[in-house]
């Protein structure tokens, strides 16, 4: 019986074999065209999974003639990256080390800042892959000596030839059995189901291939479609959707069911995401903190990984849904965005450019430390964005600047 996962066994072995990423390798890829004229370069990969990261990396590997190393952040430590480093300075270094270091965003600032001596001088090409942003996720050090480049989902046509080719290994596996058959319509909707994650396809390929007659149908994908969970595209963003009404609502029953479903599924990074979100737009100013103590839970809950990260990220969502809420900033900034983007207030005031322009007055030297001025460009000088909430922080914040501001035109009359 075999082990091994049919998607590693289907790799590609060469950039004609990819599928997908046609900006990247396709006949006038960036990536093919640097690696044509000799070009290798120290590169971060970012996209969603089973796009073909992994992959492309060994491929640059294969044609490079550099000794090849592979770690996964999520089990490598500094040791095993100074075990690697070493090499550089040996025979098994000669031709440079290439090494491709996976899920880089959990590798802490410490780790991926031992990497850079060797980039600079060349000791070691570093491709590194995340699915997460990569200016926010990796070192700004690193990200300054690397090339990005982004990896798109990939779409129900692109994937037809690998799931024709993982349906004729199937066959050929099950040499004394009839062969099975996966019809055009039937191939497009089960890409579809993957959500653009090739490696996805094909494991609903193979669960459907063992469940079905003679021909595959949409009946057996359903099957695992719904029994898995997580193939439906729709359904990541629809329980995101769900969890920020919930914790909108003040309901922290909702919330719990809603954090357990997310995590369920695996989806640890999303939810950490869009807790971020929800503490700036939905609670923001009613409750400040919040965005302190979310981002201090889902930095704790991506250091712990599931199953434990259940326990900050449970803390933060309830903390949410059970706090006072407010939209005025995010309000607030939408409006001013909204200017921004018609092309008004393209002149900002003279008085506050640089030091260079005179009639800035320091508010510091002032009572209160407030002194009535113009801050806006002259075109928007009226303008009002911010309205304070009715919550009791911004309702105070108010009062006391309704007061000092009142107290100053008096004085100035």
């Amino acid at each position: 019986m075999r082990t091994a996962q049919l998607a590693d066994l289907l790799r590609p072995q060469t950039l004609d074999d990819l599928v997908g990423q046609p900006h990247l390798f396709g006949p006038r890829g960036v990536i093919r065209r640097m690696l044509e004229n000799g070009r290798l370069t120290n590169m971060i990969f970012f996209g969603p999974p089973g796009t073909g990261k992994t992959t492309s990396a060994g491929i640059i590997a294969r044609s490079s003639g550099m000794t090849f190393h592979r770690l996964n952040a999520t089990t490598a430590s500094l040791a095993d990256v100074k075990a690697i480093l070493q090499e550089s300075g040996s025979l098994l270094g000669t031709n440079g080390i290439l090494l491709y270091l996976d899920e880089i965003q959990y590798f802490n600032k410490k780790q991926q800042q031992s990497l850079l001596e060797y980039m600079e001088d060349g000791r070691i090409t570093l491709i590194a892959s995340t699915t997460e942003n990569p200016h926010f996720c990796v070192h700004h050090a690193l990200v300054s000596r690397s090339s990005l480049f982004r990896f798109e989902t990939v779409g129900p046509e692109d994937m037809q030839p690998v799931l024709q080719k993982a349906l004729r290994y199937l066959n050929e596996e099950a040499a004394d059995a009839e062969p099975k058959t996966l019809d055009a319509e039937t191939g497009l909707y089960l890409a579809g189901c993957a959500g653009g994650d090739v490696r996805r396809a094909i494991n609903l390929l193979e669960n459907a291939y063992f469940s079905s007659g003679k021909r595959i149908g949409k009946e057996e994908i359903d099957t695992f479609d719904a029994g898995i969970g997580n193939f439906n595209p729709d359904v990541h963003y629809d329980l995101l959707s769900c969890l920020q009404k919930s914790i909108r609502g003040s309901d922290p029953d909702a919330t719990a069911f809603y954090v357990a479903k997310l995590l369920s599924l695996g989806e640890l990074t999303a939810l950490c995401r869009r807790l971020q979100v929800i503490a700036n737009e939905d609670i923001g100013l009613a409750y400040s903190q919040a965005a302190v103590i979310t981002r201090a839970c889902c930095e704790s809950a991506l250091e712990l990984g599931l199953p434990e990260a259940s326990l900050p990220l449970g803390h933060c969502a309830i903390m949410l849904a059970t706090a006072p809420k407010s939209n005025s900033a995010y309000l607030a900034v939408n409006a001013a965005m909204q200017d921004v983007e018609k092309g008004r207030g393209l002149e900002v005031p003279e008085q506050l450019r640089s030091p260079l322009f005179r009639g800035y007055l320091y508010p510091h030297d002032y009572p209160n430390h407030y002194v009535r001025q113009q801050y806006l460009p002259d075109d928007l000088k009226d303008r009002v964005y911010y309205t304070p909430g009715s919550d009791k922080y911004e309702q105070a914040l108010r009062e006391y600047w309704d007061a000092v501001k009142k107290q100053t035109q008096e004085k100035d009359k």
